[in-house]
C-alpha cells in the first residue's frame, strides 16, 4: 500500500489567474489601504448571478431554450429556467410560467468568468466608455446590465435566435460601496470616469 502512495505524485492543482492575483496582489492592497485588523475582513467574491429576462417566450417557446443554451455557453454551467412569482395581467403573465434563465457561479468558475467578463467581453462592447461607477446596491454588490449577449466569443453570431440582453450581479463580502468599488478596480473593473 505504501508503495501506491510513492508513486501517486500530486499534481498541481488548478488556481485560475483572478484568484491567485487576489491571494498575491489584491488581498494584501486592500489589507494596507482600508487599515483592517484581520485578514478575514478582506472582501471576497461571494458569487456572480448571470440571469436573462425573456418575456417574448410566452408566445414562442424556441426563444427559451436558446436563453438556455446562450447562458451556458457564455458561462460554462447548466442555466436553468426561472418561473413568475406572480400573476400580471397587463404583460399576460400568470404565476408559474417560464419567462427567465439564469446561473450562479461560486469557485473557480466564478473567477474564470470574471476574468473573460473584465479582460475579453466588455472591450468588445460598441462606444465603450466603461462601466457605471454608481452601480452598488449600498451592501458592496455590482449590477451591471449587458444589452447584447453577442459581446461574448462563446457566442455564435450566425446561430443565435435574437439579440437579447443580460444582467450580471457581482455578489462580495465588502461592507460598504467604497471597499465594493476600491476591490472590483483592482480586478481590472473598467468604471466610468
Amino acid at each position: 500500500m505504501s508503495e501506491t502512495k510513492q508513486k501517486v505524485e500530486k499534481e498541481p492543482k488548478y488556481e485560475p489567474r483572478l484568484k491567485k492575483i487576489y491571494r498575491e496582489k489584491v488581498a494584501p492592497e486592500l489589507f494596507r489601504e482600508f487599515g483592517y485588523k484581520t485578514p478575514m475582513q478582506i472582501p471576497r467574491l461571494e458569487k456572480i448571478v448571470v440571469s436573462m429576462g425573456v418575456g417574448e417566450a410566452l408566445g414562442n417557446k424556441k426563444l427559451l431554450d436558446a436563453a438556455v443554451d446562450d447562458i451556458t455557453a457564455i458561462t460554462g454551467q447548466k442555466a436553468v429556467k426561472t418561473k413568475a412569482r406572480k400573476s400580471i395581467a397587463n404583460f399576460k403573465v400568470r404565476a408559474g410560467q417560464e419567462i427567465g434563465v439564469m446561473v450562479t457561479l461560486r469557485g473557480a468558475m466564478m473567477f474564470e468568468f470574471l476574468d473573460r467578463l473584465v479582460n475579453v467581453a466588455l472591450p468588445r462592447v460598441k462606444d465603450f466608455r466603461g462601466v457605471n461607477q454608481n452601480a452598488f446596491d449600498g451592501h458592496g454588490n455590482y449590477s451591471l446590465g449587458i444589452t447584447e449577449q453577442i459581446i461574448f466569443p462563446e457566442i455564435d453570431f450566425d446561430k443565435i435566435e435574437r439579440v437579447a440582453g443580460l444582467n450580471i450581479v457581482i455578489v462580495t463580502t465588502a461592507r460598504t460601496d467604497a471597499e465594493a468599488k476600491a476591490f472590483l478596480a483592482k480586478f481590472g473593473m473598467p468604471f466610468r470616469k
